[in-house]
């Protein structure tokens, strides 16, 4: 089985969110997949996708804190400065955590750890709504 779609989010606010269950919902096909693989590619350069802690929303809001001052707004020596001072910082944030995510499919659900979910990082203060690429490769059963 072979499945593509696009999910679309609505615009949050700069941090991180957990979006587990707006992919896991977007995409009823999962369950007919006994084995597989999910990749996600977000189709934006200043925002990222990470697999972390789903249930301690202060662990989203320290990783976001220490971000920020990683990467602060308005550094001097950035260039691309055109449009706005979280812009660049946002770049760069988005590399460090990446775009993509591949996860395992099993039984029918995205094979997450206990703690695991899948976050939007949004950089920009006006980022505006996300675009998530999913492509889903499995098969109803192992032949073995």
């Amino acid at each position: 089985m072979w499945h593509q779609q696009e999910i679309h989010l609505p615009e949050l606010a700069r941090g991180f969110h957990l979006i587990t269950d707006e992919v896991v919902h977007a995409l009823p096909c999962l369950s007919e997949c006994s084995v597989g693989m999910l990749h996600l590619q977000l189709m934006h350069t200043s925002a990222s996708l990470t697999l972390n802690e789903n249930t301690d929303p202060d662990v989203r809001h320290d990783l976001d804190t220490f971000m920020r001052r990683l990467v602060p707004d308005g550094l001097d020596y950035f260039r691309h400065t055109l449009e706005g001072p979280d812009d660049m910082p946002a770049h760069v944030v988005a590399s460090f955590l990446g775009t993509q995510l591949t996860l395992a499919v099993r039984d029918g659900r995205i094979a997450l750890g206990t703690w695991q979910g899948i976050w939007l990082g949004e950089h920009r203060d006006q980022g505006g709504s996300r675009r998530i690429l999913t492509t889903l490769n499995g098969c109803e059963a192992l032949d073995l």
